[in-house]
């Protein structure tokens, strides 16, 4: 699986380091919540609710540059609205790269 990286948040920053701890502050404060008000969405299996939160989610992915983890996203949320949840596995996986690169930038 593909690895985070801060290449689009610096391409957006275009040098400003400002700007660019803003962002990653931003995916630092909001990315642990909406992971877990997923979890507890996907664990109730409200998994209508749960593909509302991936989608919120998506974004973040899209962030760090993890272009097949989007992809992957993109169908778990639709399956999500069909009571699939066959992509749970690999999606969690994202999150906790995604959790482990936060945590270490």
């Amino acid at each position: 699986m593909e690895t985070p990286s801060l290449h689009y948040i610096n391409s957006l920053a275009e040098g400003d380091e400002d700007f660019k701890k803003q962002l990653i502050n931003i995916l630092k404060e909001e990315f642990p919540k909406e992971k877990i008000i997923f979890l507890n969405n996907f664990n109730a299996k409200k998994y209508v609710l749960a593909s509302e939160n991936v989608h919120k989610l998506k974004h973040k992915i899209s962030m760090l540059g993890l272009e097949e983890a989007f992809t992957m996203a993109s169908k778990f949320e639709e399956n999500l609205k069909q009571n699939n949840t066959d992509l749970h596995k690999k999606f969690i996986n994202c999150l906790t790269k995604i959790t482990d690169f936060l945590n270490h930038i």
